[in-house]
């Protein structure tokens, strides 16, 4: 078995629905950042075994294995094959276990991978009639978030949204508004920082044509003075979350260079990081937040470490009370190592995207630290979480 090493990680900047990236095919998205690998690694595109993109969606111009059309539109040569992935919002983090797993058993040994998404631009979709001329309406469907076209047959409490779902787990283990605030709070704080003082300047690449140089969603100058002006967006009586505590609908894209010791020797240049664990859960639907908590647990078994061997946590933010569920349960983790670069509710959450995004952030932080163990985790609607653990090496 071959070890599997992070040699580059890059994103787009994410964008706002509606906003500075809402004008680019999610397609142009990832080949601009194929594009962006070859230039700066001086990379013959023609010695990638594959490239492997995630992609939640699929519905729209993002159809017809996005990875195969954005590895044609970077003008990469037609012999490197390329396929995508589905897991809802971890599709990109498995795109890259799936390249690191076919690396390591010694079926490839420089693969591309990673995620994107173009919430904006998700199509309306409508399911195809029983008849021809059917007198009755047609339902459009929103394809940028949720459930659609339900199987009848599912159980009433697992077609639930995700905000509902996360008021049930904030009920659960007791996360009030104001803990949920507060930590919205720091993710934005924890971004713009970051930003300032120049941790994303290697990392995040700009989008041919759009005007964006960092993510459009981070707010400064957030209080949770102002977060508690905000209504419960999912549950009128008694809600907690909101649009302030939430990560937002976003556009964006990541992409991650990986490969064996070979292909290091052939790029000419040292790794970010070693993938030392994997790990995948299953939860009830209705408990999607956690799923990441038994996934990142089994990550560390299979590194052969324990939480306090961590020096990073990347933990995809897509409810504050979501993520502040999962730590309550990671009881031997110092909360203060969690996204201090901030998070997707700052950042943005463009679905696949956000896996790439949190793993090439903890692969920097480990290097920018010298800690040598993190892990990056994300949970997954429909119940499941996904968890990765770096080797700083």
């Amino acid at each position: 078995m071959s070890d599997v090493y992070l040699f580059d990680a890059i994103r787009t900047p994410f964008g706002r629905h509606g906003g500075a990236l809402a004008k680019t095919r999610p397609d142009d998205l990832a080949a601009g950042l194929l594009r962006t690998l070859v230039q700066r690694n001086d990379l013959d595109p023609g010695t990638v075994d594959e490239v492997l993109l995630g992609d939640a969606n699929g519905a729209g111009e993002d159809n017809r294995n996005v990875a195969r059309m954005a590895t044609l539109l970077a003008g990469w040569p037609t012999s490197v094959p390329a396929a995508t992935v589905n897991r809802l919002c971890a599709s990109g983090l498995d795109a890259v276990l799936h390249a690191s797993r076919t690396i390591q058993v010694g079926d490839a040994s420089l693969i591309a991978a990673g995620g994107v998404e173009s919430m904006s631009r998700a199509p309306l979709v409508m399911a195809k009639p029983d008849k021809a001329f059917p007198a009755a309406n047609q339902t459009l469907y929103n394809s940028a978030l949720g459930w659609r076209m339900v199987n009848p047959a599912m159980p009433a409490e697992y077609v639930i949204s995700n905000g509902e779902a996360t008021e049930y787990l904030a009920g659960r283990y007791g996360i009030g508004r104001d803990e949920q605030d507060e930590f919205s709070v720091r993710s934005h704080r924890n971004a713009a920082r970051a930003w300032d003082e120049g941790f994303y300047a290697d990392h995040v690449v700009p989008v041919e044509g759009a005007e964006l140089d960092r993510d459009e969603g981070i707010r400064p100058d957030s209080t949770t003075e102002k977060l508690a002006k905000l209504k419960p967006a999912f549950q009128a009586e008694g809600g907690t979350v909101t649009a302030g505590n939430s990560s937002p609908l976003s556009d964006g894209a990541s992409m991650l260079l990986l490969g064996d010791e070979e292909a290091g020797r052939r790029l000419g240049r040292d790794s970010l990081a070693r993938i030392a664990g994997r790990g995948a859960a299953g939860v009830d639907p209705n408990l999607f937040g956690i799923g990441p908590v038994r996934a990142a647990e089994l990550a560390l078994e299979r590194a052969g470490i324990g939480w306090g061997d961590v020096a990073a946590l990347e933990l995809n933010e897509a409810f504050a009370a979501q993520s502040l569920a999962c730590l309550r349960e990671w009881k031997e983790l110092d909360p203060a190592l969690v996204n201090v670069h901030g998070g997707a509710i700052a950042i943005g959450h463009p679905l696949a995207a956000s896996g790439g995004r949190i793993l090439g952030t903890l692969a920097r932080q480990l290097r920018r630290t010298g800690g040598r163990w993190g892990v990056a985790a994300i949970c997954i609607g429909v119940g499941q979480g996904l968890a990765v653990v770096l080797e700083n090496v």
